[in-house]
């Protein structure tokens, strides 16, 4: 009986132990943020490059802190800010130090407008005679000190302003701003969305001229939303009302200004042809000389122009080519003698180049079968280049240095995974952030010459032991041989999982131009709600097919012309040779995914439907006819010259292929895929008599959040994928 005794309680303390090793997770603590990482919070070096800025949120006094730390040390020299400490600020949600440190921006009650715009609250702080100065007592956007921060320009109600922080005095500069008609010195929706930036306007180096674009959208169709509102408090919707140019519709016209401060005119650049876009302006060294990136609509030919601000001329340079699109990219960088560095996929992969001021090629840097994935700047004192690249594999990123000749390269990063680098200002050190499939964000300092690592910074060791319990699967990282490609691949398999056994198959993939959902990284959210499945049985993959990034320009633009045949044909082929596999089951397959990835599990499931038996679709594109204009005729032309193209690859033309279980999701505020995607395949299924589940989250834009919102919608999912796969 004792040994019985001891038996049993032997057993139940072993079962304790394997129950407390095997904790299930929840969506509750997926979105609820218990999982989430430490960061190095709005990083900058110092000019001096012995010093660096963090800033700090003290969770305990409410206070905002810029605290200043040594690269040397590690240890705080001193608070270069704090909101405890300011009369007449209370708070303030970021900072941006001014090129000469001698004065900080501080941004309050920040209000999103779109994806990367936002106005705010802005004031200007004086390190030298603390004092504290209100930009503007109006809602303004993108303030921008001078280079000798003397003055602030900044824009309102579509206006540019000028404020002389000395004399208090403010500057009106453009006064035709006029909602959905005018717009200068910020950028128009398209464009804010598309090549990815908002402030519009820059100051050359001598803080006496201003060049800024002006978008004329009059003639730009109009997008409205009903917004919706909180039950018991709106008894009307109201409309956003905004211009959005559609595929092969009309684009704002675009023009280039200079404003003399001193002269107190403006003056229209003559750019001598006629181009589309304008994708970025920025002045060089030179304080006269101005460089423009110019293109045409199809994207496929770009001018880089510097104008003469003197005499206003212009001059292209550099001319880019390319028979699917030329990337726009922020590399552009010009040196001491204004000779620059320029980042082309002129050779079939993305490499630098090294230019005179004249536009004639002195060194092409880097080549190889690999991507220059982020150039980091130039250090005249040892005249080497430091950037990020793919040379270790395409899911991995590590750090490199070369001289500007392409000579006498060294890698800086030895640790497999995800490295990438903030340099201090004088190229003495770096910090490295780290990640892996197996580690969370960790923070070194290494010295730039050699890679060396000098300390620890900040790790997520703690995170690591939280999740201890769970004891999650491994992301195990492959390729898989699809339509005559190695296609990079990962997969979750459960815990306790037996190859004897047949589990069903949930995929997730992305698979828009460019992108890349396989890499050597650690955990998203989603990667915690995949894990939550693997728990439940499900064995989860995500494949990246043709057109993807990362693996040279030819795989990437095979798919210019025909968004969607190629990366569908993919798709179901994974799925299918995947379902050869002894411990899948292939009546148990479905797939899933937003934005493009909802394009693109629509279309599996409505082309693919005697292998996909499920799928959902978040926010989904449904016809690239309804989505804007430089995205899709980057890649597809516009309808009027590609029908075809458009139309033999949207899912909403394919709804009668449907067999299995759809589950169709989407914001009603969504300012980028519009609603009005999944209500016009809604009622082309009607119409085909296919049934299926949908959800719209009301008032939400494109990331579907806010609230309890995100935990209603993977409840959502989750409970879908158990009842139907």
């Amino acid at each position: 009986m004792k040994l019985h005794h001891l038996f049993v309680a032997a057993f139940l303390v072993a079962t304790s132990f394997i129950n407390a090793q095997n904790k299930e997770v929840t969506l509750e603590e997926i979105w609820g943020g218990e999982f989430r990482q430490e960061y190095l919070q709005s990083l900058r070096s110092l000019n001096n490059g012995e010093e660096y800025a963090v800033r700090n949120f003290d969770r305990a006094t409410r206070t905002m802190n810029v605290d200043v730390y040594s690269y040397e040390t590690g240890e705080k020299t001193r608070t270069l800010i704090s909101s405890a400490d300011i009369e007449g600020l209370d708070f303030f949600q970021d900072y941006t130090l001014s090129e000469n440190e001698s004065k900080v921006i501080l941004s309050t009650q920040v209000q999103s407008i779109f994806r990367r715009s936002t106005t705010g609250v802005y004031y200007v702080y004086d390190f030298s005679s603390e004092k504290l100065t209100q930009i503007s007592e109006d809602r303004i956007q993108e303030p921008t000190f001078s280079p000798d921060a003397s003055k602030v320009a900044y824009v309102f109600e579509n206006n540019i302003y000028i404020k002389d922080l000395s004399s208090g005095e403010t500057t009106q500069v453009t006064s035709d701003g006029k909602d959905n008609e005018i717009i200068n010195g910020v950028t128009d929706w398209v464009y804010e969305e598309e090549f990815a930036f908002v402030r519009a306007f820059d100051w050359n180096k001598d803080g006496d001229k201003i060049a800024f674009l002006r978008f004329d959208e009059t003639e730009v169709p109009e997008f409205s939303m009903d917004m919706y509102g909180t039950y018991g408090q709106q008894l009307y919707p109201t409309q956003d009302v905004f211009k959005y140019p559609k595929a092969g519709e009309k684009n704002s016209e675009v023009t280039l200004h200079l404003f003399d401060l001193e002269a107190g005119n403006t003056s229209e650049v003559n750019l001598e042809k006629s181009y589309e876009y304008i994708p970025r302006i920025k002045w060089t060294n030179d304080p006269e000389v101005l460089s423009v990136q110019a293109m045409n609509r199809h994207q496929n030919n770009l001018d880089l122009i510097f104008v003469n601000a003197e005499k206003n001329t212009a001059e292209v340079v550099l001319n880019e080519t390319d028979e699917a699109y030329v990337d726009v990219t922020d590399n552009l960088t010009f040196l001491n003698d204004n000779s620059f560095i320029w980042t082309s996929e002129k050779d079939g992969w993305n490499h630098i180049y090294h230019y005179s001021k004249t536009g004639k090629l002195l060194d092409q840097v880097t080549e190889g079968n690999w991507e220059v994935t982020q150039y980091y700047g130039f250090d005249a004192k040892t005249g080497r280049i430091y950037f990020q690249s793919t040379e270790n594999g395409s899911i991995n990123r590590d750090v490199f240095s070369v001289r500007a000749n392409g000579k006498n390269k060294v890698q800086l990063t030895q640790k497999r995974g995800t490295n990438d680098a903030d340099f201090s200002a004088d190229f003495t050190y770096f910090i490295n952030s780290y990640t892996s499939a197996t580690t969370p964000y960790e923070f070194t300092l290494h010295q730039a010459r050699n890679g060396k690592k000098v300390r620890a910074i900040k790790d997520n060791k703690a995170l690591l032991e939280k999740l201890k319990p769970y004891n999650f699967s491994k992301k195990e990282f492959s390729t898989i041989e699809v339509n005559g490609n190695e296609l990079n691949m990962w997969m979750i398999k459960p815990q306790d999982f037996d190859e004897t056994k047949k589990y069903p198959l949930f995929m997730y993939q992305y698979s828009g131009p460019g992108s890349q959902s396989v890499s050597n990284t650690f955990n998203s959210s989603n990667d915690y709600w995949y894990q939550l499945l693997a728990q439940q049985g499900y064995i989860v993959v995500c494949v990246d097919g043709r057109g993807t990034g990362f693996k040279g320009a030819d795989f990437k633009k095979l798919t210019q012309k025909e968004l969607g045949k190629f990366e569908v044909e993919d798709q179901i082929d994974a799925a299918k040779k995947l379902s050869e596999r002894a411990y899948i089951d292939a009546d148990r397959i479905g797939i899933w995914g937003w934005s493009y990835g909802g394009f693109m599990s629509s279309n599996c499931i409505f082309q693919g439907n005697d292998t996909f038996s499920m799928a959902i679709a978040v926010a989904p594109v449904t016809s690239w006819r309804f989505y804007d204009s430089i995205y899709t005729e980057r890649y597809m032309t516009t309808p009027q010259e590609n029908a075809s193209g458009y139309d033999n690859n949207s899912p909403i033309n394919h709804v009668e292929g449907l067999k299995g279980d759809f589950l169709l999701i989407h914001g009603s505020g969504d300012d980028n895929v519009h609603v009005q995607n999944t209500m016009q395949m809604v009622e082309a299924l009607v119409q085909a008599n296919k049934q299926f589940d949908w959800a719209i989250y009301p008032d939400k834009n494109h990331g579907i959040y806010g609230g309890n919102t995100r935990l209603h919608l993977y409840t959502k999912m989750t409970n879908f994928i158990k009842e139907n796969l």
